[in-house]
């Protein structure tokens, strides 16, 4: 760097006792040798080339030029960082800004989202408890309270008729008889006395009835073993479905206090034309052939043929029921 400071190219000549006298301190200054030794030197060498001359005013000016302008750079460049991190600074500000209102937006949705969800699920559960509020039912009416007394009188009238006292197990038939009738006709003209319950319990009471008694009668052989199967496998088979109807129809939870609430109704039965004939005629066969006993007609062929005519309305009442399943049942819907 020495020759591009301190040399340059002169287009007039210098004699040497100006460039002794004018450049002889600045360049001990300087250079930091003997000013008259080193300008005589470089006169000689000037002398023999012909080519550089040197001014030292000229070196003063360009080491004061070299400094003043290194501190306005270095001004500039510190000006120019400070606006470059004054500009960071607003960036990144501007960034988490921008950053901190997409989270706040964010987090509104989120509860938002939250609250109307947990609105709905509140006004579910409160659907809900309306639902079951009317869903359930009075189940202590007077048809309700017959059909029960019906059904539990039913064990106890198989078992006088096992004991062979078929007397009292008619007359006790008769007082079953009689329930049966008033249960309906109250349930029918008094509409405040009718239930969805009432509409299982009746016919249940009358299987179980059935069930006793022909049971009962067959082991007293006062009827025979197919005509009891027919009976008992068809009675059976209406149980199991039932039981299952009330399974599927049941909502959410399956509990098993739920399924054995009988206020908690969830299906309604309508018995079949067919079925309702073969009631009548299956009481009226069990009538009959417990009073054959009493009145001596035993194998009398009109009790035969009414035993043949029992066994076939009781098959037909089966297939109806197997065929009009859609209509025989109904399973309570939510309201909505």
């Amino acid at each position: 760097m020495l020759p591009a400071i301190i040399f340059r190219q002169m287009q007039r000549p210098m004699s040497a006792g100006a460039l002794h006298l004018g450049g002889s301190t600045a360049l001990e200054h300087v250079l930091g040798v003997g000013g008259s030794s080193f300008v005589n030197c470089l006169n000689r060498y000037a002398a023999a080339t012909g080519f550089i001359r040197i001014s030292f005013l000229d070196i003063n000016q360009r080491r004061n030029w070299d400094v003043a302008r290194l501190r306005l750079y270095a001004d500039a460049k510190k000006q120019s960082l400070h606006l470059r991190t004054i500009q960071g600074r607003d960036l990144l500000q501007g960034v988490l800004d921008k950053q901190r209102a997409e989270f706040i937006e964010r987090k509104n949705v989120l509860v938002d989202d939250i609250r109307e969800a947990r609105h709905k699920v509140q006004e579910r559960v409160r659907e809900k408890i309306v639902e079951i509020r009317e869903e359930r039912e009075n189940i202590m009416t007077i048809p309700n309270l017959l059909t029960i007394s019906r059904a539990i009188l039913s064990p106890y009238i198989g078992y006088v008729v096992v004991q062979g006292d078929f007397t009292l197990g008619m007359s006790l038939l008769v007082v079953a008889g009689i329930t049966d009738l008033l249960d309906g006709q109250i349930a029918r003209r008094w509409p405040s006395q009718a239930s969805k319950a009432g509409s299982f319990l009746d016919p249940m009471a009358d299987k179980l009835l059935m069930g006793c008694l022909v049971v009962s009668l067959c082991y007293s052989e006062l009827l025979p073993m197919w005509l009891t199967g027919i009976v008992v496998f068809r009675d059976v088979f209406l149980l199991a479905a039932g039981f299952i109807i009330r399974y599927i129809s049941l909502p959410p939870p399956k509990t098993f206090s739920r399924y054995f609430d009988a206020t908690h109704v969830t299906a309604q039965l309508e018995p079949t034309f067919i079925s309702k004939v073969n009631t009548g005629v299956q009481l009226a066969t069990i009538g009959i052939s417990l009073g054959a006993p009493i009145w001596n007609y035993l194998d009398h062929p009109m009790l035969h043929g009414l035993w043949y005519l029992t066994g076939a309305t009781t098959i037909a009442a089966a297939l109806s029921y197997v065929i009009n399943r859609r209509d025989t049942f109904k399973i309570i819907q939510k309201k909505t």
